[in-house]
C-alpha cells in the first residue's frame, strides 16, 4: 500500500520530533540528515516534514498547553514521547485550520496505530476531539 505524501510527511515529522525530543538530536537539520540516511531520499517529503517539525517546535509551548488542558489529569511530561508529538502535530494542524478536523484526527490516529502503543489511539482521539471542539473546528 502506497501512502499519500501528506501521510508520509507527518510520519517523517513525527520521527524528527522524536529524535529531537527523545534521542537527543541537536537540531532539526541534524535529525533530518540522519533520518534521510535511514529512510532513503524522498524528495519533497523530507523538506515538508522538516518544515512541519520546525513549525511544531516553534509553537511547542502553546501546543503543550492545549494538550495539558484537554487531557484531564495528565501533565505533558507524563505523556509518552511518541504520543506527545503526535498530539503536537495534530493540534498544530487543527490550529492552522487548512485541513478538516476529521482528517487531522484520522491522520493522527493512523500515526498512533503505527508508532504508539495500543492505549494511545483512544487517548489521542479524545484529546484531539476536545481540542477541535474547543477551537470550534468540530
Amino acid at each position: 500500500m502506497m501512502l499519500r505524501q501528506e501521510t508520509r510527511r507527518r510520519a517523517r515529522a513525527l520521527q524528527l520530533l522524536y529524535a529531537l525530543d527523545g534521542a537527543g538530536a541537536a537540531a532539526v537539520a541534524d535529525a533530518a540528515a540522519g533520518l534521510a540516511r535511514l529512510t532513503g531520499p524522498e524528495p519533497g517529503v523530507t523538506d515538508e516534514a522538516r518544515e512541519l517539525a520546525e513549525a511544531v517546535l516553534a509553537h511547542r509551548e502553546e501546543l503543550d498547553r492545549q494538550v495539558s488542558s484537554a487531557a484531564d489529569n495528565w501533565r505533558i511530561e507524563r505523556v509518552a514521547i511518541i504520543e506527545r508529538n503526535i498530539l503536537r502535530i495534530g493540534i498544530h494542524e487543527l490550529m492552522v485550520g487548512v485541513l478538516p478536523a476529521k482528517v487531522v484526527i484520522d491522520e493522527s490516529l493512523w500515526l498512533a496505530h503505527r508508532f504508539a502503543g495500543p492505549k494511545a489511539p483512544p487517548f489521542i482521539n479524545g484529546v484531539l476531539d476536545r481540542v477541535a471542539r474547543d477551537l470550534g473546528r468540530l
